[in-house]
């Protein structure tokens, strides 16, 4: 791009997406964990050397929200209001004023795009950008070839390869409807000519709306210079118009991420399988099973595995890691070296340190365990800190909620403890104490000391004998044939007996 050109950009946003079927606007409608209306602000953004206008409409309250939240990513940019939907000439019609208040703002070129195609690259744009200024034309279509181009404007040329005229398909000739190339609905414009043709844009249709189009005819009629760029790609200028063209939409962007994560050294064993959010990082040498979801700001570091069904929601994996099947992570961190699984949950706030183990059916919330500890089977901790070298056992359950409040419960370096514990918290185990399985621990217990709360065992000799026989001799034949059973006496009796004899 030239010094001498500078570059406002209008993104419009204002429409229903009434196909769409959603209370949402379509804009809002998430590729690949991205609303669509941020792939068109990054795109603006990376063209624009003045200010970026976003023309909203239909949810502009949430529109703003969201512009708001990414306001980081995407500014400077200017959000203009299209109270009326009134077609696209009148949404550029209420942008141009805001983009021009000022002589700073001026800018001797325009883009104008939709907010609904995620799709288009910056490659594309950029090489749009620069084919208009090449060119010196005053306005430049972005259009593309459709095999079958029914239901979209043709782009008719002159033999020198200007544009001449956009004609809509049910306005098209037999012979015009033959021609492949279509409008996209992104455009380059000169300022003075842009300010020049909104003014005459009226809105003589049947829809009584105002065609941002028909500065096309108005520029041939000028004897103004338009051109097209043609993008090779036309499935990267789909616009998003209901669910159909959503999914299309995103299993291309997923195609792209995939392809990206493979040519950066990460292997993926079926990528049609593996779904990974735009903001996903993934190191070289790790391995994605098929069935792996990766969403938001996930981060995976080299050299780890994440086997089949596993799903990673802003959370954060270090270096050598295994997931095995079927985890679930939620704002979740995990070291160098842990293993996690198979069939794992991990709450928000839960940090795994270096070479620790959470095995099977294991549900952790806002707990720490320490490095090299484990906590292999069937288990919930909540509101934990774990130490070093911990071994909890099968079935361990830390009872963190009294009905009115969360309390933590401490376990210190080096403790065992045995399968089928409750730690009612808060509590403190101290460091190398030992808790014997089936505890239920209420008090804090000191370090290197055995905890142990149980009920004395009773072993009553011979009653097992005496209810197998009782039993047996329950069994009746009746009417003549065996293998038939009559209602049985309940064994209780024996036991009740040996009860009243101790």
């Amino acid at each position: 791009m030239s010094s001498q050109n500078t570059t406002s950009v209008i993104i419009l946003a204002a429409g229903q997406g009434t196909r769409m079927k959603s209370e949402m606007p379509k804009v809002l409608h998430c590729v690949a964990g991205r609303p669509m209306l941020g792939y068109a602000m990054l795109l603006a953004r990376h063209v624009a050397t003045k200010n970026v206008a976003v023309v909203v409409g239909h949810g502009s309250d949430k529109l703003r929200t969201y512009l708001q939240k990414e306001a980081v990513q995407f500014e400077p940019y200017l959000v203009v209001e299209q109270t009326e939907q009134l077609g696209t000439g009148h949404a550029v019609q209420q942008a141009y004023p805001a983009l021009t208040a000022g002589s700073s703002a001026l800018a001797s070129q325009y883009v104008i795009m939709c907010g609904d195609t995620p799709l288009l690259t910056t490659e594309t744009i950029s090489a749009l950008v620069g084919y208009h200024q090449t060119e010196r034309a005053t306005l430049t279509l972005l259009t593309t070839h459709l095999p079958d181009p029914s239901g979209y404007g043709r782009v008719l040329r002159e033999a020198e390869g200007t544009v001449c005229r956009v004609v809509e398909d049910r306005d098209a000739s037999p012979e015009e409807k033959k021609v492949s190339e279509i409008n996209v609905g992104t455009y380059v414009v000169e300022a003075q000519f842009l300010e020049t043709a909104l003014g005459k844009l009226s809105p003589q249709n049947a829809q009584g709306e105002y065609y941002l189009t028909d500065i096309i005819e108005m520029a041939v009629k000028d004897k103004q210079k338009v051109m097209a760029w043609v993008t090779k790609d036309s499935l990267e200028t789909t616009g998003v118009n209901n669910r159909v063209h959503l999914a299309l939409a995103e299993k291309e962007m997923r195609r792209r991420i995939c392809e990206r994560l493979l040519l950066d050294g990460v292997t993926i064993l079926d990528p049609d399988r593996v779904v990974v959010d735009h903001q996903v990082t993934v190191g070289r040498d790790s391995v994605l099973h098929p069935g792996v979801v990766l969403e938001g700001q996930t981060q995976v570091g080299e050299c780890c595995t994440i086997r089949a069904n596993s799903r990673l929601t802003n959370s954060v994996v270090h270096r050598g890691v295994t997931i095995q099947d079927a985890c679930v992570l939620q704002e979740a961190t995990v070291e160098d070296e842990a293993v996690i699984g198979p069939m794992a949950h991990l709450r928000p706030g839960t940090v795994i340190h270096r070479k620790a183990k959470v095995g099977n059916f294991v549900e952790l919330k806002k707990t720490e365990v320490g490095e090299g500890s484990k906590v292999n089977h069937l288990s919930y901790l909540g509101d934990t800190w774990i130490g070093r070298n911990v071994n909890v056992g099968a079935g361990t359950i830390t009872c963190n909620y009294d009905g009115y409040q969360k309390a933590q419960t401490v376990i210190e370096d080096n403790v065992f403890i045995g399968s089928d514990v409750q730690l009612i918290a808060p509590v403190t185990i101290g460091k190398g104490a030992l808790i014997a399985a089936g505890t239920t621990v209420t008090d804090n217990v000191p370090a290197d000391a055995l905890g142990i709360s149980r009920v004395s065992q009773i072993t009553k000799e011979g009653t097992a004998a005496r209810r197998r026989a009782l039993l047996d001799s329950s069994v009746l034949p009746t009417n003549g044939q065996s293998g038939q059973v009559e209602d049985r006496p309940s064994a209780t009796p024996v036991i009740q007996e040996e009860q009243k004899s101790s």
